[in-house]
């Protein structure tokens, strides 16, 4: 019976987390990784450094810090240290719910300031990171398939941004974006589904790259941030300096506290994705890395860190979950951080490209939550329970300014739909109680 169990478990996987893959193949495949997240990875300290309004070197600074503190993360998150680390194929970055209080932050004490807040109120994050044994229990199966559903549907508006061209563009949801995306989309499934070997585990980095390539004629490529780039940036300890502030402290904290339900929630989502079982301690350990991980992406000058959720439908696409090919996009990162000019050419690539295959990678993890709410009984209780948790979910994430009239702490923490998906999944799987569990 444990034999078939484990079986089962594996079923679909090309590769599980502990298999190494040859060298070759594990380089493409971290680097579909990076392309799928460099996006997201370099989105904030872009635009918190222009919200500041700080100068070219300082933002090109800040991007490079991010770049390679992400990479360094990243290796410590996949590989392990200690008591640090899943231990999965976890990508790591600074997420979107850091940007207000960086902004906020930086407007009075500028990046010393920023950094400053970033290690100190790591400690937040850290000491959670202890206290995820006990709250495990109330992630049953029904509450681990509502919450990996919602990373996916929540991230959904995102690729349709890109597919349409990128929020702000002028030319935003023209016919040639749309029909760039449609046929980076269909490439892809394509290739996918009808490729062998590693025409199909490769679909998305090669889907990307046809894209990169189709877009240069149509002039949609600009070389001019690769060439203005520096070759080398040599990121330093406290560059900026040290500026403690109690209040820019306390200011982060609200978003660490959100940094820790969507890592759970994540931590659960690549679990359920590379068929792992995800037990508190390893949970934990994910949530003890990004606090770690924040500590050191502020020493080198950067925001927060945290696990990414745009790369758990990549496991599910290619069926590789080795941690091993992450460990190497780590690795490559870190060197992206120390050369800009590399880290350009990726960071130019045109937004409808990242939606044709952002869509399909999106659309998974939420499939992938499904399959998973599939396999338990849905009564009226567990209906009652995904319902308004996907309402309020999907409704913060589509409709933001619901939260303006809420004070900023309790708008930080439900800023996001994943954290406020599940929240509300949580506490109604306590206050609705199972009739049938309370008549035994």
């Amino acid at each position: 019976m444990e034999n078939s169990s484990s079986k089962e478990l594996n079923e679909g996987l090309k590769y599980k987390v502990d298999d190494v893959l040859p060298l070759g193949v594990s380089f493409l495949l971290a680097l579909q990784h990076i392309l799928a997240a460099f996006a997201g990875i370099v989105a904030v300290p872009l635009v918190v450094c222009s919200a500041l309004k700080f100068s070219v070197e300082e933002t090109s600074f800040m991007v490079s810090a991010t770049i390679f503190a992400s990479g360094i993360t990243t290796i410590l998150q996949s590989r392990g240290l200690g008591p640090i680390g899943s231990r999965v194929s976890a990508m790591m970055g600074t997420d979107f719910t850091f940007v207000n209080p960086s902004i906020s932050v930086g407007s009075k004490f500028g990046v010393a300031g920023i950094i400053t807040a970033t290690i100190t109120a790591s400690f937040v994050e850290i000491i959670l990171s202890r206290f995820i044994k006990p709250l495990m229990k109330f992630f049953p199966p029904l509450i681990t398939g509502t919450v990996v559903s919602l990373i996916g549907i929540t991230l959904l508006p995102v690729s349709i941004d890109w597919a349409a061209g990128g929020v702000g563009a002028k030319d935003y949801g023209s016919i040639r974006n749309l029909s760039i995306a449609l046929v980076i989309m269909l490439f892809t499934l394509f290739l996918n589904h009808f490729g062998k070997g590693i025409l199909s585990t490769a679909a998305v980095f090669i889907g990307m790259i046809f894209g990169y390539i189709v877009c240069i004629p149509l002039g949609m490529v600009n070389l001019q941030a690769v060439v203005d780039a520096p070759w080398i940036e040599i990121p330093r300890f406290l560059r900026y300096g040290f500026h403690f502030d109690l209040a820019s402290t306390l200011s982060f904290v609200p978003a660490y506290i959100v940094s820790t339900i969507g890592t759970v929630g994540i931590m659960i989502a690549i679990g359920e994705a590379s068929k792992e079982k995800i037990s508190s301690t390893r949970a934990a350990s994910g949530v003890l890395c990004d606090g770690i991980g924040s500590m050191i992406s502020g020493f080198f000058g950067a925001g927060p860190n945290t696990s990414f959720s745009q790369n758990v439908g990549l496991i599910t696409l290619t069926k590789v979950a080795s941690k091993y090919v992450m460990i190497l996009a780590g690795i490559i990162l870190t060197v992206l951080g120390i050369f800009p000019k590399l880290s350009a050419l990726i960071s130019v690539m045109p937004q409808p490209v990242l939606g044709g295959v952002g869509v399909i990678m999106f659309g998974l993890v939420a499939a992938q939550g499904i399959k998973t709410l599939s396999n338990i009984h849905l009564g009226d209780r567990e209906l009652l329970i995904i319902s308004v948790s996907f309402a309020l979910g999907i409704g913060v994430t589509v409709k933001p300014e619901i939260l303006n009239g809420l004070p900023n702490a309790i708008k930080m923490i439900l800023s996001s739909g994943i954290s406020t998906g599940t929240l509300v999944a949580v506490i109604l799987n306590i206050i609705l109680v199972d009739k049938k569990k309370g008549e035994k």
